[in-house]
């Protein structure tokens, strides 16, 4: 006689297959958000000793990338963050990190950085810039980004970018936000 296996005997096989990205709405989402930038920025990289925020924080617009279970929010593994800049209809986006397990699921960083820039773009952003790390600089220039030069952020090499707003069409409702489906292996 066949029996059913028990819960703790499945295969852990699970993989989200979408991924919504949109502006952090519930309290969640956005702890969730600050810990996995501690966990990439002062964990991984060792960039910052305890905490990543700054006073940037108080003002800046959270985004966020969520790994949906039947269509429903269920963990953040993605983030960025976006806020005004000195001069009038100046924007930029830093703090951009995506979860080590999920960083080649769904172009995450790349939506987030699109989600990034047109939501600046439909608030009156009319130059969107950001000190990227020199390793994700090729990333950034295949979605329509110019590097302006390069600088130091916490004693290491990044390059100053600018996107071109040509490709990012104004984002009205980042509630919403954007869905991307999960890569199929094959």
């Amino acid at each position: 006689m066949k029996t059913a296996k028990a819960w703790s005997e499945l295969p852990l096989a699970y993989a989200p297959v979408e991924y919504l990205v949109r502006e952090a709405s519930q309290q969640w989402e956005r702890d969730e958000a600050m810990a996995l930038r501690r966990a990439v920025f002062c964990i991984e990289q060792g960039i910052f000793a305890r905490d990543d925020r700054d006073a940037i924080d108080d003002h800046a617009l959270l985004l966020v990338a969520m790994s949906c279970n039947a269509g429903m929010p269920e963990q953040v593994v993605g983030t960025v963050r976006i806020h005004r800049g000195a001069a009038a209809g100046e924007w930029w986006g830093s703090r951009l990190a995506v979860h080590p397990a999920f960083r080649s699921q769904g172009h995450l960083g790349a939506t987030l950085i699109r989600l990034a820039v047109s939501r600046a773009h439909a608030l009156g952003c009319t130059l969107f810039l950001a000190q990227v790390q020199l390793q994700n600089e090729p990333l950034f220039r295949k979605l329509g980004w110019t590097t302006l030069g390069e600088c130091e952020v916490q004693g290491r090499p990044h390059a100053r970018m600018r996107a071109d707003l040509g490709f990012y069409p104004p984002c009205h409702d980042p509630v919403s936000g954007f869905v991307t489906r999960a890569k199929v292996p094959r």
